[in-house]
C-alpha cells in the first residue's frame, strides 16, 4: 500500500510539476531562480538500454519449444548443474532426476571413490536423452578445493546453470550430551557448507552471466521441533538454511545493470526419507522407524525418488518465477 500511494503521489507530483514551475518563475524573475524540480524527479534509466525491461532477461529463452515438444519448460539438454553430497541417497536420485531431463551433472561428495550406489546410477544414464553424471571428489567443508573444483567445472562448460546442496550429516544426542566440536562439525557441513557452496556457485554464474537455479536441502526439522529426533543441532542447521536461501534469493535474483544476477535460490524441505544416514540413526535408536511412520499420513517413509520432480522443478524453467520459496515435501507431517 505504502507504495502505491507513494506511485500516486509522484504521479501527481510530477503532473502538476509544470504549470507550479512556471508560476514560481514569473514571480521571481527579477531575482536569480534556479529551478531544481526537473532535477529531481528527473530518473535514471534501470537498465543499460533504457527501453528493454531487465526483467524479461529471466524468462525462459524465446526459441524454445512452447507447446512444440512434450514438457520442453522442463527440458535441461546442453545446461550443467552441480549436486553436493551426490553420490548417494537423496543427491544422487536428484542428480539422475536432472541427467535424465538432459543435463550434464556434475557429483560432488568427499569420498576418494564414489559408493556402489552411484555405480548403479551410472547404469541407468541413457546417452540418448543427452545427459551425464560424472564424479568429483569434494568436500564441502574444504571451501579452496570446493571453490576450485566449482570454477573448473564452470570453465569447462562456459558457466554453470544449476546446483543443488545436498551434503549434511546427523548426529541425534540429547542436547546437554553436545560439546562443542560436535557443534562445530555439524554446522561446518550442514550451514557453512551450503553457504559457500552456495556462493562458490553464484560467482560463476555472476562471471558467466548465467541465470542459473539454486536449491538447499534442507528439511521439515528446519520448521517443527521435530518429535522423536533428538538432534537440535540439525534441526538448528536446518532453518538456518531456510532463512539463508531468502536472504541469498534477495540479494542475487534482482538483475545489476551490469547484467549480473537473476540468479534463484529455494528450498526443499523433506519429511522423512529413507537414506543410508536415517538407516544409521535407525540402527542407533529402536524403534525409530516405527515412530516415524506413525507420524505422517501416509504411514510409510518417503524414498529419495519422490524428491525427483521437486528438483527437476526448481532446476528448469518452469520454476522461473519462483525464488526464496521453501517446498516442504512430507507426506503430512507438519500439516497436523
Amino acid at each position: 500500500m505504502r507504495g502505491v500511494l507513494l506511485s500516486h503521489a509522484r504521479a501527481s507530483h510530477a503532473t502538476s510539476a509544470p504549470a507550479a514551475v512556471r508560476v514560481s518563475c514569473k514571480r521571481l524573475s527579477a531575482r536569480p531562480f534556479h529551478c531544481t524540480h526537473r532535477q529531481n524527479v528527473e530518473e535514471k534509466p534501470t537498465s543499460i538500454d533504457p527501453r528493454k525491461n531487465p526483467a524479461d532477461e529471466m524468462l525462459p529463452p524465446r526459441e524454445t519449444d512452447f507447446g512444440k515438444a512434450q514438457f520442453a519448460d522442463f527440458n535441461l539438454k546442453g545446461r550443467s548443474f552441480i549436486v553436493t553430497g551426490g553420490a548417494q541417497g537423496l543427491g544422487l536420485s536428484i542428480a539422475e532426476a536432472l541427467a535424465e531431463a538432459g543435463g550434464r551433472v556434475y557429483c560432488l561428495d568427499r569420498q576418494e571413490k564414489p559408493h556402489a550406489e552411484y555405480a548403479e546410477a551410472l547404469t541407468r544414464v541413457v546417452p540418448e536423452w543427452g545427459g551425464s553424471l560424472q564424479y568429483k571428489r569434494a568436500d564441502v567443508v574444504d571451501t579452496e578445493h570446493l571453490d576450485k573444483t566449482i570454477a573448473e567445472i564452470a570453465h569447462e562448460n562456459q558457466g554453470i546453470d544449476g546446483c543443488v546442496a545436498a551434503a549434511g550429516i546427523q548426529q541425534i544426542t540429547p542436547a546437554t550430551d553436545y560439546n562443542v566440536d560436535d557443534v562445530n562439525k555439524m554446522m561446518a557441513v550442514n550451514y557453512t557448507g551450503v553457504f559457500m557452496t552456495a556462493t562458490s556457485v553464484a560467482r560463476q554464474m555472476f562471471k558467466y552471466k548465467n541465470r542459473g537455479s539454486i536449491c538447499f536441502i534442507a528439511s521439515m526439522s528446519g520448521l517443527i521441533a521435530n518429535h522423536g529426533l533428538l538432534s537440535p543441532v540439525y534441526n538448528s542447521s536446518k532453518a538456518a538454511v531456510i532463512q539463508l536461501a531468502r536472504n541469498l534469493a534477495m540479494e542475487w535474483t534482482p538483475i545489476t545493470k551490469e547484467g549480473t544476477g537473476g540468479v534463484r535460490v529455494n528450498c526443499i524441505s523433506p519429511g522423512h526419507i529413507i537414506t543410508p544416514m536415517v538407516k544409521k540413526n535407525f540402527k542407533e535408536v529402536p524403534g525409530l522407524k516405527e515412530e516415524w511412520e506413525s507420524l505422517n499420513m501416509f504411514g510409510r517413509l518417503a524414498e529419495p525418488r519422490e524428491f525427483k520432480g521437486a528438483a527437476l522443478f526448481l532446476m528448469s524453467n518452469a520454476s522461473t518465477f519462483m525464488t526464496g520459496s521453501n517446498m516442504v515435501i512430507d507426506g503430512g507431517h507438519t500439516a497436523w
